[in-house]
């Protein structure tokens, strides 16, 4: 595909691949601007279910207007194959920032905020993304947090498919990676599934709370809230075992952060946040409290009393590692 003009595009890189899509860095000739390209790849093209859900990731991102979630500019064809133009960024995914240790409290709260006021925008719209993880979650250069593949996005009032989405996946399968999402069976990623995904139920906005719940644990900590050598294990672990304290593991965090956390990761969706607005007011509480008036008092185990620098990395992900600075 370099060098190549797909449409009024012209190919100029390459900057990744994985399931779902490969993804090209490429000039919109008639604009004049750089783009991301996402392609389906050539063996899923016939794959009707795959095709929907490449479609149904434009769609649903498109829909939406927000500063952290990534823009979707169009959609086009090409030679019968369908391919996407979006937004171009540079920086790295939250997980290769992970991959550097545990993330300071005040840059956790403010990466957390960012991305529960994206997530309170979608479900708005009746979106639920349904794969939040730190690979689907963007840091740019100047510290802005983007969400990035809606491609499993549910608009929630569809309400036509339950157990059917969900399959425990293959223990061969997996045993090479257990953060697997299998194209075509399994929704979401086994270790950032939340229980009522793993079980098959029906999903509403709160599946990706939990999500985001497991996310914030492992900025925290550098270490996966839920962890296992397949994929199977890593759903049985998020049915049934609770994660380690963070307290334990990072002994400074704020007990506020570790609190907001705990709640967001209740295995009972109706114990957990309700919406991701009551998680955006808890977030942005806490960083009001970062910053007081001079005349305030502070409490040694205020937020800001509590910066977290620096940590070694104490991550277990045998995948995890710095990748290249420019992704989409």
């Amino acid at each position: 595909m370099l060098g190549r003009t797909v449409s009024h595009y012209r190919i100029l890189d390459t900057l990744g691949t994985g399931g779902m899509g490969v993804v090209y860095k490429a000039e919109d000739i008639r604009l004049g601007r750089l783009v991301a390209l996402k392609f389906l790849p050539g063996d899923l093209v016939k794959n009707s279910a795959a095709l929907a859900r490449f479609l149904r990731e434009a769609r649903a991102a498109s829909a939406l207007n927000h500063p952290h979630i990534c823009t979707i500019y169009d959609i086009d064809e090409a030679e019968g194959q369908p391919f996407i133009a979006m937004e171009l960024l540079e920086g790295q995914s939250l997980k290769d920032r992970i991959a550097y240790g545990p993330i300071p409290t005040a840059e956790l709260i403010d990466i957390g905020a960012q991305v529960a006021d994206a997530l309170n925008a979608a479900h708005a719209k009746g979106i639920v993304h349904r794969d939040i993880k730190p690979a689907n979650i963007f840091i740019t250069e100047r510290s802005q947090a983007k969400i990035l593949d809606f491609g499993l996005a549910k608009l929630a009032e569809e309400r036509n498919s339950s157990a059917s989405d969900v399959v425990v996946l293959n223990e061969s399968t997996c045993l090479a990676n257990p953060e697997l999402t299998a194209t075509g069976l399994a929704v979401g990623t086994a270790p950032y599934m939340s229980p009522e995904q793993v079980r098959g139920e029906i999903l509403d906005s709160r599946t990706d709370l939990f999500s985001f719940g497991a996310v914030l644990y492992e900025m925290a900590s550098a270490r996966p809230a839920f962890w296992g050598t397949t994929a199977r294990e890593a759903m049985l672990a998020v049915s049934r075992d609770s994660p380690a304290p963070l307290s334990d593991i990072h002994p400074g965090i704020p007990s506020e952060v570790e609190q907001i956390i705990s709640k967001a990761l209740h295995k009972d969706r109706t114990a957990r946040y309700q919406s991701a607005a009551d998680l955006l007011a808890d977030l942005r509480r806490l960083q009001s409290a970062a910053s007081p008036p001079a005349s305030a008092k502070r409490s040694r185990k205020s937020i800001d009393s509590l910066a977290v620098l620096p940590f070694e990395n104490l991550s277990n992900d045998p995948g995890s590692g710095i990748s290249q600075r420019r992704r989409y």
